[in-house]
């Protein structure tokens, strides 16, 4: 029997942390005291020279055409300039696509790597994109179980374990959405030389690249593991270091011989990028990185107070996150127990007693591969952080 939605995207599950903010917004729209610690989304406005370089754009009738399909040859350039000074990674413009945000260039670069039956490696806990996409590409996402106590960092033993004559790529993230893990600069390196060893692809999402805190360090993969060659694609955009989530703007860079057919198949899916949005990129990466230094610190004081809020909760424990802007709180301790009268049996369903019964809107840990879990992001004002965990305080501690 047919049905009216392709099989392929019947598969497809949505977003959860999409689902969970806009099911924040929705309830706090219609005048709900909603707390939402859902969307990965900085709470600060886009810095100023960035906002002022797209009005500009926007009085320059050139900017009103289509642009090259792999982007303005002006923000290749400055994304070349910018993997250099960041990455010590050394491009060529004709390496670089850019994309509609770093959520396209992940699923471009899966499309462009991955034959159906081929097995992609994916630690968990994983953003939760990183499976469906593998999925849509037609290969098997692999699950690679981490261990909370190494902190979520995945090991090259456990790369191993998992590995199988199918196995064609390596999801690599450090920091890490959702658990803020940074794997250690000779970590890095070591996993670098696993691939290479084994022939396998790595892709490296480098969206939080400068949201590091106290002695972490984050480092490039690619640029500390030269054995890997030219296998390996980068991924990355301006939405998390210059809170620019809504203009969509990312990246892909990678062989020439890759980016030939990822531009290729952008062409016949989406054609070019917003021109405007693309001319307060150029702005964003040549200006000076203040704003973004004034941001982390901020986040690192949340992170900080966040981590000690959860903490004191009976039932939560929750290592401090040494990158991005989520605390990853294991909730398992308040399973089984009446909360408000109600009793949860699953990160899920405690999610949605707090939702229900308090209107504090977390991601469940089963959207990232890792039950007994939350996800929550201090990405939001200083306010709402207190003011949601303490309701979620107060909830537990009522019983």
């Amino acid at each position: 029997m047919s049905t009216r939605v392709s099989r392929l995207l019947a598969g497809l599950a949505p977003s959860a942390t999409l689902a969970v903010d806009a099911k924040a917004k929705a309830l706090k729209a219609a005048g709900e005291p909603v707390i939402g610690y859902g969307a990965g989304e900085p709470d600060f406005p886009t810095p100023a020279h960035i906002v002022a370089a797209a009005e500009a754009a926007c009085r320059v009738p050139a900017n009103y055409k289509y642009t090259p399909t792999a982007g303005l040859p002006e923000l290749r350039a400055a994304i070349v300039r910018k993997t250099k000074r960041d990455s010590g990674l050394e491009i060529t413009a004709d390496q670089v696509l850019v994309t509609n945000g770093g959520k396209h260039a992940v699923a471009t670069a899966f499309m462009t790597l991955v034959d159906p039956g081929d097995e992609v490696l994916i630690p968990a806990p994983y953003w939760t994109t990183y499976p469906e996409a593998v999925y849509l590409a037609g290969g098997i996402p692999v699950s690679v179980p981490t261990r909370e106590a190494n902190g979520f960092r995945v090991t090259v033993e456990e790369l191993e374990a998992a590995r199988t004559a199918r196995t064609k790529l390596l999801v690599f993230v450090s920091p890490s959405n959702p658990t803020g893990a940074v794997v250690s600069p000779d970590q890095v390196a070591a996993i670098g030389r696993w691939a290479a060893e084994h022939d396998i692809w790595v892709l490296c999402d480098e969206i939080y690249e400068h949201l590091v805190y106290g002695t972490a360090k984050h480092v490039s993969l690619p640029t500390v593991s030269p054995e890997l060659g030219d296998r390996w694609v980068v991924v990355n955009g301006v939405a998390k270091t210059y809170a620019m989530t809504g203009w969509r703007i990312g990246w892909m860079i990678g062989p020439k011989d890759v980016m030939d057919a990822a531009i290729n198949y952008q062409s016949q899916t989406t054609s070019n990028i917003s021109n405007i949005s693309q001319r307060a990129a150029i702005a964003a990466l040549d200006g000076d990185l203040t704003a973004v230094d004034e941001m982390r610190h901020a986040f690192d004081r949340r992170r900080r107070l966040m981590t000690d809020m959860l903490n004191a909760i009976p039932g939560v424990t929750c290592a401090e996150p040494e990158g991005a802007f989520y605390c990853f709180p294991n909730v398992s301790g308040l399973l089984g127990v009446s909360l408000g009268g109600r009793i949860a049996t699953t990160a899920t369903e405690l999610a949605e007693i707090l939702l229900e019964d308090i209107k504090v809107a977390v991601v469940p840990g089963e959207a990232f591969g890792a039950p007994g879990y939350f996800r929550l992001s201090y990405a939001l004002g200083d306010a709402d952080l207190i003011e949601g965990l303490e309701r979620f305080a107060s909830l537990v501690a009522a019983g």
